[in-house]
């Protein structure tokens, strides 16, 4: 993932910064514990696509 992206890119939902999480291949947003994935290194900044995290799962960075 491009540094520079990462700094630009926001949750959709509530603007927040975005985690970068490698090895899932998808963008956290801790406030709305949403995970946007990356498909073909592009990221799918849609609310429709994005995962709930569980509540109990621990979000690092």
């Amino acid at each position: 993932m491009d540094k520079k992206l990462l700094e630009i890119l926001v949750c959709p939902l509530c603007k927040g910064k975005l985690v970068y999480r490698k090895e899932a291949a998808e963008l956290i947003c801790k406030a709305d514990r949403l995970a946007f994935p990356i498909r073909d290194d592009i990221p799918v900044m849609l609310i429709d696509e994005a995962c709930e995290l569980p509540a109990d799962e621990e979000v690092e960075g």
